[in-house]
């Protein structure tokens, strides 16, 4: 991932008259928010967008060109590969390569964009501007105007599903406390729930550490039972794990720990489950907690009850919205069909690029904009266990086994997959 020339293509604005650049402002740089930010860089240099379909031999798919300047905000200091926390978490190795500082991306070296480690506070629809507060900073809040913005700034989940560290350094330090603290245990490690974060969490716990015992424990009589998926889907989940070596405890509802020392002399937690079952355990990993939309800086009118945003097919905010055409929102953090998943947030950052670039388009020359909408997604899942993997869509059914794995998550959790998907690594532009 090393330094690449700053090569741009010299922008031919649109015939209409366009003064000034038209201001970006993406809130979120996880997978929602880059796609969103590199997709419309593509778009308004006239080029195909990387995450659409790609053009046959000798065919344009690119559209008028516009000068634009993109603002990316984000709590972290860099890109932070989510789906891979169960791996970040459980090899040193792999979590130098799961979390990348944004200046050392290369896709993101352009002179019109710029990305800022802060939050942003509020955001006043109808003026166009967000207040923001950077990181660390003791100064007051500044004010970020802007002509369009993207809403991507995902769910909020807690340690250890997530790291909570906000820079790379301290994240490292976050990781490597808790692999060494779970790879000394000589109880072995729980892992409460048996979701998808705590089936890999507890998956790649054994797999990097095949000597360490393993237990996943859910409350429920199936895995993955939050979910509208196959009882083939959970089964398959289940044997593979099992499979992998990780002892599963069905039906089993935590009721408390307690420190307590074993025979040894050693201190140690023991772990009671409302059944009256016990066991020993050195560290206790807790993946069942409710991830909360991360939306607190937007109005309360474009959010519901849980704090999903509401959009229409178009990914805009709701149609009574001030300049709703204006503003859009991608990723975990919207109220729409279908499992989270990073897929999904890539491809809505896709559609709000495009319909941001349609919206340049009418506002420059008076083009009636041709939006990209949203279809319903259905229930679907790619879910790593160990060696193999299994995957539900409902076209192709249920399949598992070592080439889902490959084909799903590639030999590092999907960082590749979805580096590549994004252009994080700057080749879109070079040879332009």
């Amino acid at each position: 991932m090393g330094s690449i020339p700053e090569l741009q293509p010299e922008i031919t604005l649109s015939p209409a008259t366009q003064l000034e650049p038209f201001k970006v402002l993406v809130v979120g740089g996880s997978y929602g928010g880059l796609s969103a930010a590199l997709n419309l860089q593509d778009l308004c240099h006239g080029l195909p967008p990387r995450c659409g379909e790609k053009p046959a031999e000798g065919e344009h798919l690119g559209g008028p060109q516009f000068a634009v300047d993109i603002t990316i905000v984000n709590e972290r200091d860099g890109f932070y590969h989510v789906i891979g926390s169960p791996l970040a978490l459980a090899s040193e190795a792999f979590a130098e390569k799961a979390w990348v500082k944004y200046d050392e991306i290369p896709g993101l070296r352009s002179p019109n964009i710029r990305v800022l480690q802060g939050t942003v506070q509020s955001v006043d629809l109808e003026q166009k501007v967000a207040t923001y507060l950077a990181h660390g900073s003791t100064a007051p809040p500044s004010e970020l105007r802007y002509d369009y913005l993207v809403a991507a700034t995902g769910l909020r989940r807690v340690w250890p599903v997530v790291p909570q560290s906000l820079r790379r350094k301290q994240f490292l330090f976050e990781a490597g406390d808790h692999i060494r603290a779970a790879t000394t245990a000589k109880h072995g490690v729980v892992i409460v729930g048996g979701g998808a974060v705590g089936i890999e969490m507890a998956a790649e716990l054994k797999l990097v550490h095949p000597q360490l015992k393993v237990t996943l424990v859910h409350s429920r009589d199936k895995l993955l039972s939050s979910e509208s998926l196959p009882d083939e889907v959970k089964d398959r989940s289940l044997e593979l794990l099992r499979e992998a070596q990780v002892d599963v405890l069905m039906s089993h509802r935590l009721d408390r720990t307690d420190e307590v020392k074993d025979d040894s002399g050693n201190k140690c937690l023991k772990v009671h489950f409302t059944n009256g079952h016990t066991l020993l355990a050195d560290q206790v990993s807790m993946a069942v907690s409710r991830s909360i939309p991360s939306t607190t800086y937007l109005p309360s009118s474009v959010v519901d009850e849980e704090g999903y945003v509401k959009i229409q097919a178009s990914l805009s905010f709701p149609s009574d919205t001030p300049n709703s055409d204006a503003h859009f929102a991608v990723g975990d953090l919207v109220k729409w069909s279908g499992i989270k998943r990073c897929g999904a947030a890539m491809h809505m950052g896709f559609f709000a690029a495009t319909n941001v670039h349609q919206q340049m388009q009418r506002q420059t020359a008076g083009t009636e904009p041709k939006l990209l909408e949203l279809d319903e997604i259905p229930p679907m899942i790619g879910l790593a266990v160990g060696k193999k993997a299994v995957a539900y869509w409902p076209e192709g059914g249920v399949t598992s086994g070592e080439e889902v794995m490959k084909a799903f998550f590639g030999d590092d959790l999907g960082f590749s997959i979805c580096w590549n998907h994004l252009g994080l690594g700057g080749d879109i532009l070079k040879a332009v």
